[in-house]
């Protein structure tokens, strides 16, 4: 916006904070008094094992040597190869080379859209 004598207006809405952060010489920290928390990070330990949907249709065992099985109803060929372990997931590859993300969520696995709970 230019006024008759051609000045520059800066129309900026700042919040109160972010005014008192200016007036005071610094910048507002969103994170100031905040607990800091590691990052989530799975083990092999959390996730080797037996799972299962609770209706039954997808079945999924990880092994300790990185492999694992699985079964879904209605599919003739049972899924297996290998997976690894990144930060809060796991990553399933299978001997096709297909790739499927499962996330570990509260001691269950996510898989799409299928929450996987530890077979007794």
């Amino acid at each position: 916006m230019t006024t008759s004598c051609d000045l520059s207006v800066d129309l900026t809405v700042l919040d109160a904070a972010s005014v008192l952060a200016i007036a005071m010489g610094g910048t507002e920290d969103p994170y100031r008094g905040a607990t800091p928390t590691r990052p989530l990070v799975v083990t092999g330990a959390a996730v080797v094992g037996a799972w299962r949907s609770p209706d039954g249709v997808v079945k999924l065992q990880l092994r300790g040597d990185g492999t694992y099985a699985g079964e879904v109803a209605g599919r003739r060929r049972p899924a297996r190869g290998t997976y690894r372990i990144e930060g809060e997931s796991v990553v399933l590859r299978d001997d096709s080379g297909l790739n499927t993300p499962v996330h570990v969520h509260d001691g269950e696995l996510e898989m799409a859209g299928h929450r996987l709970r530890p077979t007794a």
